[in-house]
């Protein structure tokens, strides 16, 4: 990774059956074991065909709204400030927001209970695709919302350039169940 310039990201063709660059480039790369490719785009063409046949919809756009839905918003990073670790919520590159949907989506599918890969990959795509399923870590791992308070809250200690509701100090922030706010 270079200091300074950009990488160029370079064209993948779309794909054969759906005509997609999404299934193309990710998920028949992420899904392979071994450099196994045939297997990996059977394992995911198999699911798709399960995913039509089950919703009675299209497959390919049950699969974006899968990724869509499973996609970060926000990432907390640690930075140091004055011999303290803070965690600054910080927007994810869209690159990088759908990298890790896919990446949690096949981890969470090769966790799951079933028969094959492509079962598992159909189930965990449909879960994903209607917002249920069920998995504490994919959602805390999607929201992280505890963390992300406190980091809003370091944020303002450490940005002069953060609004100026953000900018209070941390004891004045009001917590849920209190009588009265501390100021």
């Amino acid at each position: 990774m270079p200091r300074k310039g950009f990488i160029v990201r370079r064209e993948v063709p779309a794909d054969s059956v759906y005509g997609s660059d999404l299934v193309a480039e990710n998920l028949s790369i992420r899904l392979m074991w071994d450099g196994k490719r045939s297997n990996a785009q059977r394992i995911f063409y198999g699911a798709m065909e399960q995913i039509a046949q089950k919703t009675n919809d299209d497959a390919l756009k049950t699969f974006k709204k899968a990724v869509e839905n499973v996609k970060p918003v926000l990432e907390v990073k640690t930075r140091r400030v004055g011999g303290a670790n803070y965690q600054v919520p910080v927007e994810v590159n869209p690159f990088r927001r759908q990298s890790l949907a896919i990446r949690w989506l096949l981890l969470y599918a090769r966790t799951r209970s079933g028969k094959t890969m492509t079962d598992r990959l159909a189930e965990e795509l449909m879960d994903a695709a209607n917002s249920r399923g069920g998995r504490d870590e994919e959602e805390g791992r999607r929201s992280s919302h505890g963390r992300s308070q406190q980091g809003v809250r370091a944020l303002s200690l450490v940005s002069n350039r953060a609004p100026a509701v953000m900018r209070k100090a941390p004891g004045s922030f009001r917590v849920s169940g209190e009588k009265a706010a501390v100021n």
